[in-house]
Formats: structure tokens, C-alpha cells, sequence
């Protein structure tokens, strides 16, 4: 077991070094990120139920979602192109089901 946890962590400190991105740092943008957009949904639907504003709290929710991946981009260099198409990706499902439980909420709402 430790001889698998030391080839893992060879392994990331290669690819750290290959792609300029650091995965502990990446992996806490992402953990915090997500705990952050589930948050600021509650929060979101919170608002809905009482009837207030709650684009704010959507734009926030979109900017937390983003983090880790903006952080990817910016600082990851010789990152094969389909990476990009992936994350892309991401950015729209990831719009898609944030869009889909608002307005699931919604109608349970009404």
C-alpha cells in the first residue's frame, strides 16, 4: 500500500511539474468551489421561496463553479487541447444542471 501512495504521489509531482498546474492546490480550489455553488444554491433557493432577488447569488454560485477550472487554465501550460474541449464541456453541463434544479425548485415552489 505504501509502495502504491508513493508511486501516486511520484506520479503527481511529475505531472506537476510537465503541466505547471499543482494538484493539492487544484484539488482544494475544486472541494472548496463545490461546497461554495451547493451553499450559495441554498441560499439561491432560500430567496425564491421568499419571494427575492436572487441573481446575485446565481452570479456567485456560476463564479464559484469556475475556479478551479480558471485556475487550470491559467496557469497549466502544455495542456493537450482536448482538455480544453473537456472543460468546456464542463462549463455547460455543469450551467445545464444548475439551471435544471432552479427550475425544478421553482415549480415546486409555485
Amino acid at each position: 500500500m505504501d509502495d502504491l501512495l508513493a508511486q501516486l504521489k511520484e506520479m503527481l509531482s511529475d505531472l506537476s511539474e510537465e503541466h505547471g498546474v499543482d494538484p493539492l492546490l487544484l484539488g482544494i480550489l475544486y472541494i472548496v468551489s463545490k461546497v461554495s455553488v451547493i451553499i450559495m444554491l441554498a441560499l439561491m433557493i432560500r430567496n425564491m421561496r421568499a419571494k427575492k432577488p436572487f441573481t446575485m447569488i446565481l452570479l456567485f454560485a456560476a463564479l464559484c463553479f469556475c475556479i478551479p477550472y480558471v485556475y487550470f487554465i491559467i496557469a497549466g501550460r502544455n495542456i493537450h487541447f482536448g482538455v480544453y474541449i473537456f472543460i468546456g464541456l464542463i462549463f455547460v453541463y455543469g450551467g445545464y444542471a444548475i439551471r435544471k434544479k432552479i427550475v425544478e425548485k421553482a415549480r415546486l415552489i409555485s
